[in-house]
């Protein structure tokens, strides 16, 4: 599955109109970024008002990812933390953005996207069945090895790195978004 920065820009822009499930209507809303993450709202409108994530947000746009993560769904989302995109080496984010790397930074955050809602009892039970691993196809392709270290979930990506969900089970009306502590690398 192929997606656009600009497609997402687009329909974050316009917001989407429509009937949400009645599970988003009844989840709970949580707060990400000093910001009420909204389960009635899809995952880009609450992105762009969490604090924590603008660097995500603009590297969504950047890569045209907007209208793809407004879209129906259902996605879940690793959502790395500006403090996560600031532990790459110096200069790799503005190096990423540039229209040049489009296709580099797509690459990279759709890498942090599965195509399907997996809620953190989900991700545990998927961990559990497969005796304490759980592989998750991305929507960039490649896997992410999903674990258990004490009562956190934890994504080891394909270059060994790993990342701790912080915050889990952000409900949207086009899937779940789960914060994490590290930005995963295909």
């Amino acid at each position: 599955m192929k997606f656009s920065f600009a497609t997402l820009a687009i329909v974050a822009l316009l917001g989407t109109a429509g009937v949400q499930s009645a599970s988003a209507q009844k989840a709970k809303t949580v707060m990400v970024g000093g910001a009420p993450m909204y389960p009635t709202k899809n995952i880009v409108e609450n992105a762009v008002n969490s604090k924590d994530h603008t660097t995500l947000v603009a590297a969504v746009k950047a890569a045209g990812l907007v209208e793809t993560l407004s879209g129906p769904g259902p996605f879940t989302v690793f959502a790395p933390t500006n403090e996560a995109f600031n532990a790459l080496p110096a200069g790799t984010v503005e190096t990423l953005v540039k229209p040049e790397n489009k296709a580099t930074l797509t690459k990279i955050l759709t890498y942090h996207v599965v195509a399907s809602k997996m809620t953190s009892a989900d991700l545990a039970k998927a961990i559990k069945a497969g005796g304490g691993m759980a592989k998750l196809t991305t929507v960039q392709g490649e896997t992410l090895t999903a674990m258990m270290k004490g009562k956190n979930i934890e994504l080891k990506d394909e270059k060994g790195g790993v990342a701790t969900v912080t915050i889990a089970d952000v409900m949207q009306s086009n899937g779940v978004i789960h914060v994490i502590n590290k930005v995963l690398m295909p």
